[in-house]
């Protein structure tokens, strides 16, 4: 499918995914996990399956700021499993780049500034003065975050093993590695420190090199431009409208995919997904494209 890039326009991507966790308990403990599609404006769940292996019962609430759903549970000593598998629907907002207007700070949306302060991982305050020494000669707007973008994909080496749980953007940054997180992680401080609201998104991404290892979550970045939140991937390992939303915070400490109470032996997750391509019902294959992307109302 080709978008004109002189028009507003949309498409509409049908995706499914399957989560598969596996935990031994050697005590009782409680479970929070994130990884339910998030229901949202431009997200619709079509079709979702959730079991706990043996039966537990659990709650499934969502948050009305973020969307993002938490299914609760406890369970005792044993082995449990727990099975996620969703279909969703992803209508995009796609407009030329050059129609999006930034405002300035003072015009930005109350429930959008959360998201303009430093936080754990994306300490914008301590990467300020960089920020603006790289971007603050280009005009604010899509075009200065695309810049962050394309820097943090050029300087950062995508490297698996290269960073762990309290890798900051600050140890990104130094180091020059990392994995999905921490590209996302760099990418909102910079934006933050340019006076951008940016959050940190969880997901799947469907369309990435095999070559990158089996499939996992995958984190990215939106960032506020004109009273909208526009995708952006520093990685550049999938198509931008080849994501699914799952979580969204400040940064990946909003966002675990399971928060655990208890002594438990975690494995790593097993995540795999698959596109719904019908362009007859008007269902089309995620492409790459360089066109601003939206999936936020």
């Amino acid at each position: 499918m080709r978008f004109n890039p002189q028009e507003t326009t949309g498409s509409r991507v049908r995706l499914r995914y399957s989560v598969e966790l596996h935990y031994e308990l050697a005590g009782k403990a409680d479970f929070l996990l994130n990884v339910h599609a998030a229901s949202t404006a431009r997200q619709r769940l079509v079709q979702e399956d959730f079991a706990i292996t043996p039966a537990h019962s659990s709650t499934i609430e969502a948050d009305p700021a973020t969307g993002n759903r938490i299914a609760a549970f406890s369970a005792e000593v044993g082995v449990i499993d727990v099975h996620y598998a969703g279909t969703v629907e992803v209508s995009h907002h796609i407009v030329d780049p050059a129609h999006v207007r930034a405002e300035s700070p003072s015009e930005l949306p109350v429930h959008s500034l959360r998201y303009l302060y430093p936080s754990r991982y994306c300490p914008s305050d301590v990467v300020q003065q960089r920020a603006w020494d790289l971007f603050g000669g280009r005009p604010r707007g899509y075009g200065q975050v695309r810049a962050v973008r394309d820097w943090v994909r050029e300087n950062i080496k995508f490297k698996i093993g290269a960073s762990h749980g309290g890798t900051t953007a600050v140890d990104t940054l130094r180091d020059g590695c990392g994995v999905c997180r921490d590209f996302a992680h760099t990418m909102i401080a910079f934006c933050r420190a340019l006076n951008y609201p940016a959050r940190f998104v969880t997901g799947v991404d469907y369309g990435a090199d095999p070559a990158l290892g089996p499939p996992d979550f995958h984190a990215y970045v939106e960032t506020m431009i004109g009273g909208r939140w526009y995708l952006f991937d520093a990685t550049g390992i999938s198509p931008i409208t080849g994501l699914i939303r799952i979580g969204t915070g400040r940064d990946a400490a909003d966002v675990s995919f399971a928060t655990i109470f208890g002594p438990v032996r975690t494995a790593m997750p097993v995540v795999a997904f698959d596109v719904v391509d019908d362009p007859a019902r008007g269902y089309v294959h995620p492409v790459r494209t360089e066109l601003a992307v939206s999936t936020a109302a």
